[in-house]
C-alpha cells in the first residue's frame, strides 16, 4: 500500500490548499483580457466553493497560483524541500507565473471561475461513469438487492484508485454488511477499472508529526483495512469487471470467490515503487500459485491476464466481457437462495484454522511496509512515479 500521500484540494481561494496530484504546470494566460474589479474578484472567490463537479487537479492548481499571484504578486518564497511534495507542488505551479502582473492574474482567476461555472451549470446530469456519490458515502455505491450486499467502488474518473476515504469507507461497509440479512457481499467497481490500487498521492498528506507520523498513521490503517477482510463472517465475492493493481490484487486471497471479466488484469507493482507485499499476499499467494509464480507478481511485477490468474488459482472462473455482468449475477443470485447460516458456519470452519496467521502476517507486512515507506529508496521511486505521470 502506498499510503503517504493525499491532500484533496478543499478550497481554491484564500485558505491553505493541498493538491492531489504533482504535475509542474505552465500555466497561459491572456495578457489582452480585460481587468476584473476587487468586487469580481471576491464574487469568484465565492462561486468557486459552490462549484457542484471537482474541476481536477490541474485547475485547482492554477486557481491557487492565480490568487497568489493576484494577492502577493509573484513567487517571493525559498523553493520547498524535494520530500514536501504538496508545497512544492504549489510553490512550482505560483513560480511558473512568473512575474504577471496582479491586475492580470486577477482578471484570469475571474474568468477561469467563470468558464467553470457555466461548465457545470451546462452539466446538469450525471455522464454515465462519472463519479456519483450516494448519501452517506463519498467513495461507495452500496446496495442490497436479491440477498446481495453490492460494495461498489466509485471512482470511475480516478479509476477507482483508493484514498484514505475509501479505505474508511470500505471497512464501515463491511462492517455494516456483516450484521446485515443479506447472505453475500460482493465487492466490484464502477467503469472500466475494478481498482487502480492505491491512489499515490496518499504520499503526502504531511500531518504535524511529518513523515514518521504519516507511516505509522498509514500501516495502521492498512492493517485494520485487510483485518476487515480476515475477519469478515460471510461469503465474501469479488466481481472484477477491468484491470487490478496492487491492494485491489492482494486482498484477492482473502476472498471466498473471484469472479472475472476476461479484459481484467492483475498487477503488483510493489518493487517497482520500492515497496513490499501487503494484504496477506506474501502469504496467501504462495499458497494458491506456488512460491515461484507468487514471486514472479509480487517481487518481479509479472501483470497476470485474467486467464492467467485463474489457471493459477488467484481467480475462481473468467467470463467473456460482453456476458460478464449477466452470467455472474445470475449465479450469485442462485446463490444467495442457499441456507444464510450454513454458508456463515461453512466460512467459519473453513477461516478459522487460518484467522489468528493471517491477522500475524498481517501485521508484519504492515511493519516492513512502514519501514519500506521512510527508505530513500521508496521516496525516490514514488517521486519518479509521479514525475513520470504528469509528463504523460
Amino acid at each position: 500500500m502506498a499510503h503517504l500521500v493525499a491532500g484533496l484540494l478543499r478550497r481554491w481561494c484564500p485558505s491553505p490548499l493541498q493538491v492531489i496530484n504533482f504535475p509542474v504546470v505552465r500555466l497561459h494566460m491572456s495578457l489582452m483580457a480585460m481587468r476584473a474589479s476587487q468586487k469580481d474578484f471576491e464574487n469568484a472567490m465565492n462561486q468557486v466553493k459552490l462549484l457542484k463537479k471537482d474541476p481536477g487537479n490541474e485547475v485547482k492548481l492554477k486557481l491557487y497560483a492565480l490568487y497568489k499571484q493576484a494577492t502577493e504578486g509573484p513567487c517571493n518564497t525559498p523553493k520547498p524541500g524535494v520530500f514536501d511534495l504538496i508545497s512544492k507542488a504549489k510553490w512550482d505551479t505560483w513560480s511558473a507565473l512568473g512575474s504577471l502582473p496582479k491586475e492580470t492574474a486577477r482578471q484570469n482567476y475571474v474568468d477561469l471561475v467563470a468558464s467553470l461555472s457555466s461548465s457545470s451549470k451546462s452539466s446538469g446530469q450525471v455522464e454515465p461513469g462519472a463519479d456519483w456519490k450516494p448519501p452517506g458515502y463519498e467513495t461507495l455505491v452500496v446496495t442490497s438487492e436479491d440477498g446481495i450486499t453490492k460494495i461498489m467502488l466509485n471512482r470511475p474518473t480516478k479509476k477507482n484508485a483508493m484514498n484514505r476515504q475509501m479505505y474508511h469507507e470500505i471497512m464501515l461497509a463491511l462492517e455494516a454488511a456483516s450484521k446485515d440479512d443479506s447472505p453475500i457481499t460482493v465487492i466490484t467497481g464502477n467503469g472500466d477499472y475494478y481498482s487502480s490500487g492505491n491512489d499515490l498521492t496518499n504520499f503526502t498528506d504531511m500531518a504535524s508529526g511529518g513523515v514518521e507520523e504519516l507511516a505509522k498513521n498509514s500501516a495502521i490503517l492498512l492493517r485494520n483495512f485487510v483485518g476487515c477482510f480476515i475477519d469478515f463472517p460471510k461469503p465474501l465475492v469479488a466481481v472484477v469487471n477491468g484491470p487490478a493493481v496492487g491492494i485491489s490484487v492482494t486482498t484477492l486471497g482473502l476472498f471466498d470467490a473471484v469472479y472475472s471479466t476476461d479484459r481484467a488484469t492483475f498487477h503488483t507493482p510493489f518493487s517497482h515503487l520500492g515497496q513490499s507485499p501487503e494484504g496477506c499476499s506474501s502469504y496467501t499467494f504462495p499458497r494458491i500459485m506456488s512460491p515461484s509464480k507468487a514471486t514472479e507478481m509480487l517481487i518481479f511485477g509479472k501483470k497476470l491476464t485474467a486467464r492467467e490468474a485463474c489457471a493459477q488459482g488467484l481467480v475462481t472462473e473468467v467470463f467473456p466481457d460482453s456476458t460478464f455482468q449477466k452470467e455472474v449475477w445470475t449465479r450469485l443470485k442462485a446463490y444467495a437462495k442457499l441456507p444464510p447460516n450454513a454458508m456463515r458456519i461453512s466460512k467459519e470452519v473453513i477461516r478459522n484454522k487460518e484467522k489468528e496467521k493471517l491477522h500475524a502476517i498481517n501485521a508484519e507486512e504492515c511493519n516492513v511496509l512502514q519501514e519500506r515507506w521512510l527508505s530513500d529508496e521508496c521516496m525516490n521511486a514514488v517521486m519518479n512515479f509521479l514525475s513520470r505521470k504528469a509528463k504523460l
